[in-house]
């Protein structure tokens, strides 16, 4: 299954609202020529990025040609590149490195956050937000029923890349870093539309690697499954809204 900015998109506003948080820490407009956004999707955190350096020259990469083309349509002034944050290895170095909400789909943090620090001028800042919610109820409930279905042969393989606590970035960072932040906020997201929402929400990213294994009848047997097992955890308001509780570890480092 591939990107899909629209999906992606449904949850715009609470999908951006930690980029803003992650970048208002980052170094004023004057300390900055050149910032690329790694893993831009369809162009919203750039768009953050951009605004917070106006006179910058921002590069957006995503290794989506669907969010790509959504960036480019948004905005269509700036530079967007179809490139692979695995294997990215550009010549000149950036002030500001951001990757928000994407560094989680690669493997290895060890090596590749070093890596990135590496792609940094003298002075620049890597700024990272992901996800930390592989303990929530609803990362559980999708690993559960991958695993109870007549699916679960298909899924066997379908896990999301491993990810560290606080500590372990810290350590990994600190001694190639002149100062390294580290942070965790949770957000509690209102979806109207009750467990049906929250379906939703992970449509656009953590069920994907479990949907793209199954035809369309297992994707429906699926979500209907999740949708009843969540409606249980995350139980809906007097008005329909479920409250998604949603945290997330931030990194601001200097090299």
């Amino acid at each position: 299954m591939t990107w899909s900015a629209k999906q992606y998109s449904t949850f715009e506003n609470e999908r951006t609202r930690p980029v803003r948080d992650l970048v208002a820490q980052l170094p004023p407009a004057d300390a900055v020529r050149t910032a690329v956004d790694l893993g831009c999707g369809p162009g919203n955190s750039t768009e953050v990025l951009a605004e917070r350096y106006p006179d910058a020259t921002v590069t957006g990469l995503d290794n989506s040609d669907d969010m790509v083309a959504a960036a480019r349509k948004r905005l269509p002034a700036m530079r967007f590149e179809t490139a692979d944050i695995g294997t990215w290895d550009p010549a000149e170095s950036f002030d500001v490195i951001l990757a928000n909400a994407s560094l989680q789909w690669l493997p290895d943090h060890k090596t590749l956050y070093p890596r990135l620090v590496g792609k940094l001028a003298e002075g620049g800042t890597l700024a990272v937000q992901t996800p930390d919610n592989l303990e929530e109820p609803a990362h559980l409930l999708m690993r559960e029923v991958a695993d109870t279905g007549p699916w679960a042969a298909k899924l066997a393989e379908a896990r999301l890349h491993e990810r560290h606590n606080a500590r372990w970035y810290y350590e990994l960072l600190q001694p190639v870093c002149a100062r390294v932040d580290v942070w965790r906020t949770i957000y509690h997201h209102p979806l109207a539309g009750g467990a049906a929402a929250v379906v939703e929400w992970f449509k656009g990213s953590a069920l994907r690697p479990y949907l793209a294994r199954l035809d369309a009848a297992e994707q429906t047997g699926f979500l209907e499954r999740y949708e009843v097992a969540l409606a249980k955890a995350y139980p809906a308001l007097a008005d329909g809204t479920v409250l998604l509780p949603f945290p997330r570890l931030f990194i601001v480092a200097a090299r």
